[in-house]
């Protein structure tokens, strides 16, 4: 089990504080940022440069968010809401988190269900 306190979640539920980008991008690390952009350009069958492995997590301010954040229609809805994710939305769940996380993130349901629970 997740301690969700210690988490930052994204909107959908990934634990964005696990990710390899932000990792990097807090570290500052440019092997780091290339040992991703390798890894994520043959798992997504796309090329990513060094200077694409920069996020600050989904919740950021700065702008410094992974082009596929950037872009996210899940992260979009949850702002549009005024939501912290999607936990706490009163659609939840909807078919674009249900096809996101069957799709793509399927231990994101977990996260989300716990922080429902503490709701």
């Amino acid at each position: 089990m997740v301690d969700i306190m210690d988490e930052m979640i994204a909107c959908c539920g990934i634990i964005c504080t696990d990710c390899p980008a932000l990792q990097a991008t807090l570290k500052n690390d440019n092997n780091e940022r290339e040992t991703v952009a390798k890894a994520w350009s043959k798992l997504f069958d796309t090329v990513y440069k060094i200077e694409d492995i920069n996020c600050e997590g989904c919740k950021s301010v700065s702008g410094r968010l992974f082009s596929y954040c950037g872009s996210c229609k899940i992260r979009e809805c949850c702002k549009e809401r005024d939501l912290e994710n999607c936990a706490y939305c009163l659609d939840y769940s909807c078919d674009k988190l249900d096809h996101f996380i069957e799709n793509e993130f399927p231990n994101s349901r977990q996260i989300l269900e716990e922080i429902r629970e503490k709701l």
